[in-house]
């Protein structure tokens, strides 16, 4: 059992003297007052967790008391003691806020749990706070791994956007850490007290969304045999973040954008509005300026979310991100998995730094992984990467959205892989190929020789 420091407030000094002795040996720290004034005195002077007070005393009753203990710290958890059977002085402890009540004379086993039930409740709460303390510390901003000038601008208005209330849309490529911007805007404003729920729209079937976002009454639709509370509800007072928004069929952002605009919702299969409070948070990797052009999505559900917009870089623009991300995620998978892991050879490090990681930073942190777990040695050498990095290496070559390898070295890539491809459907006969090219086989030959592919099959 948790020991907890209690204050027990009556007039009967033998009372008292009893309470006091048994709840001593089972190391609780003990206070004591003969009335309620006293009581409040030794409440102002010391760290209280619990009182038990009588309900009859002269000068304060146990009801003025407890009143007066939920000004100064209503932390504090009250318990009152009646007459045995009184069930009208009962009812009104109850509603005035009091943890429980005690009939006289007092039970001690049952003092014991309900002793141990506020203890187990405290200690609840601590660990809670804890926890979201811990939160706050990996989600705030300036946690976020960064050292570019891109990034460093995304996260400066994400800072400066956190204390407002407005909507917020983060866009960018899958991957690119979209949510983890959405919890930094949470754990630094002021809801970050309150529940940050987020929606995979994406990961959720159409006649599903609905009902994930908003709830449903019993009977809404078939294999509805509950009430169903939404993410709105249960975030009521914190954030919603819905990622992929994107996705969000039409018929349901029309009650997206009554949920955002008068902050009401109703269940599915219920005609009762129901009133929360939340902010809204999104992401997408979807042009949406396309698909309100196409009918897609509504142009006034877009303004709504779009009151900041906060554009997430790929990893391919903020290369010089990669060594510390490298290094972060060594450490945590080297810990998680128990390997004696240090760092990256020279080799390895410069594959990684030349691949354009189309899955972003997910991606990396993926290759990390699977290499600690693979490494032999405390370096994560060239064999330990995957294989699918030199294929992809090729393929960032001719990415026209890859400018981070030279002109002609693109070039000659972009090349390379066309006449392979011509050669392997043309099975390598060099005649049919020039002919699919649209070149002379004089032509073909000369620029195999360029590329270096003259003598290879």
């Amino acid at each position: 059992m948790k020991e907890l420091s209690i204050l027990l407030i009556d007039d009967e000094p033998n009372q008292l003297e009893v309470l006091k002795s048994y709840l001593s040996r089972r190391g609780h720290t003990i206070y004591t007052a003969l009335n309620g004034r006293l009581g409040i005195d030794i409440i102002k002077e010391f760290q209280i967790d619990m009182v038990i007070t009588d309900f009859r005393m002269p000068e304060m009753t146990g009801l003025e008391v407890l009143k007066q203990i939920s000004v100064i710290n209503p932390e504090i958890d009250v318990v009152l003691v009646t007459a045995y059977g009184n069930v009208d002085q009962a009812v009104d402890i109850m509603k005035s806020g009091a943890y429980d009540y005690l009939s006289k004379p007092v039970d001690l086993d049952e003092l014991t749990n309900l002793i141990k039930r506020v203890g187990e409740k405290k200690l609840l709460i601590r660990e809670n706070e804890l926890l979201k303390n811990q939160l706050k510390e990996k989600f705030k901003v300036d946690s976020i791994i960064s050292q570019s000038g891109k990034m460093e601008d995304v996260l400066n208005l994400t800072g400066r956007v956190a204390a407002s209330k407005a909507a917020v849309l983060i866009r960018g490529e899958s991957g690119t850490g979209k949510e983890l911007i959405a919890k930094a805007i949470h754990f630094a404003s002021k809801r970050s007290e309150k529940p940050f729920v987020t929606v995979n729209v994406a990961a959720l079937s159409e006649n599903l969304i609905e009902s994930e976002l908003f709830g449903h009454v019993k009977g809404a639709f078939t294999g509805a045999t509950n009430i169903r509370t939404g993410r709105f509800e249960e975030a009521d007072g914190g954030t919603v973040f819905i990622d992929e928004v994107g996705d969000v069929p039409l018929n349901i952002q029309v009650k997206l954008l009554r949920a955002i605009q008068f902050g009401e919702i109703q269940k599915l299969g219920s005609s009762n509005p129901i009133n929360v409070d939340i902010r809204i948070l999104a992401a997408t990797h979807r042009n949406i300026e396309e698909m309100i052009e196409a009918g897609e999505f509504r142009e006034d559900l877009y303004y709504r979310l779009n009151v900041v917009t906060i554009n997430a870089p790929s990893l391919r623009e903020r290369k010089g991100d990669i060594p510390l991300l490298i290094e972060h995620f060594i450490k945590k998978y080297a810990k998680i998995n128990e390997k004696e892991v240090e760092g990256i050879t020279s080799e390895a490090f410069d594959k990684l730094m030349k691949y354009n990681f189309p899955g972003n930073v997910r991606e990396l942190e993926n290759i990390i992984e699977r290499s600690v777990i693979l490494a032999r040695e405390k370096m994560i050498s060239e064999d330990e990467l995957p294989l699918q990095l030199e294929v992809s290496f090729e393929k960032s070559l001719i990415d026209p959205n890859d400018l981070d390898h030279p002109y002609e070295e693109k070039m000659k890539a972009y090349e390379t892989e066309l006449i392979k491809e011509a050669l392997k459907r043309t099975e390598g006969n060099q005649s049919a190929a020039a002919r699919l090219l649209d070149i002379s086989e004089r032509h073909l030959r000369s620029r195999l020789e360029r590329i270096g592919l003259k003598n290879k099959k």
